[in-house]
């Protein structure tokens, strides 16, 4: 099994397939995954399996690793698209998450101010209202939204939360007034025999629904692109998502389609 354990708190740049040039800010320790999901498909492996001993960064340690790599960058004149939070978890759970969003606006707009500030997030606490001030902050706040079937999510995503509402989630989302990016992976395959399609009508139907409330400014829908921890996932087919992306559009809303 391949998996991915990113440095903490910079790493990259990566060359993202949606976001360009895209150097990384992990927001978990560097030596393991903490994340409010545990899900299927995800490069950094199962939760389980990749205990974290490091504690998360400081503020302070976040804001001089970042300093630090971006005037290097700007002094020797290196392109930058996006600085993206992502990596080891979810980085919204870390508790100085808004702070830590201030001052990456501040450096980039000193640094890069054309770059964009982009977040990764499985949507876990948008439910509180500094997590949210802070995600209105950013250039790209990408929230996943896979489906809005209870049983898949459990399946598949596996929020360790035993309290997760997606019907919660989804009114969350709506309190963005349009100002977020939903992020949903499309797939096929089987994961202990059983089917993990969420491509047909059965799923697509109610999440386009949930799109039409929520009214993102843009939709992210995307396939499996790297090795997963379970390995009777598939790709969905390019047709496939061409197809769920164009019923997006019907709806006025911009979407785009990574395969």
């Amino acid at each position: 099994m391949s998996t991915i354990i990113y440095p903490s708190p910079i790493f990259g740049p990566v060359h993202s397939r949606r976001l360009g040039v895209s150097l990384g800010v992990n927001l978990m320790p560097g030596d393991g995954k903490v994340c409010t999901f545990d899900c299927l498909y995800c490069e950094c492996g199962f939760n389980k399996d990749f205990p974290a001993h490091d504690k998360r960064p400081t503020r302070e340690q976040v804001r001089a690793a970042l300093d630090e790599v971006l005037a290097l960058r700007h002094h020797n004149g290196e392109p930058l698209d996006c600085i993206t939070f992502s990596g080891n978890g979810e980085p919204t759970g870390h508790p100085d998450f808004p702070g830590i969003i201030a001052d990456t606006v501040e450096l980039r707009d000193r640094y890069f101010p054309k770059a964009k500030v982009s977040v990764l997030s499985n949507a876990t606490f948008v439910g509180k209202e500094e997590v949210r001030r802070a995600l209105t902050m950013v250039d790209n706040n990408i929230m996943k939204l896979d489906t809005v079937d209870g049983d898949y999510i459990n399946k598949v995503d596996r929020p360790v939360q035993p309290m997760y509402d997606v019907r919660k989630v989804v009114e969350n989302l709506k309190l963005f007034d349009g100002q977020v990016v939903i992020q949903t992976m499309f797939m096929t395959g089987t994961a202990g025999g059983e089917s993990v399609d969420n491509t047909g009508e059965r799923f697509v139907a109610p999440w386009l629904e949930a799109v039409k409330d929520i009214a993102p400014r843009q939709v992210m829908i995307y396939t499996i692109d790297r090795e997963t921890p379970e390995h009777g996932l598939r790709k969905a087919a390019p047709d496939v998502l061409d197809s769920i992306k164009a019923r997006v559009e019907q709806m006025g809303i911009a979407c785009s389609a990574s395969y």
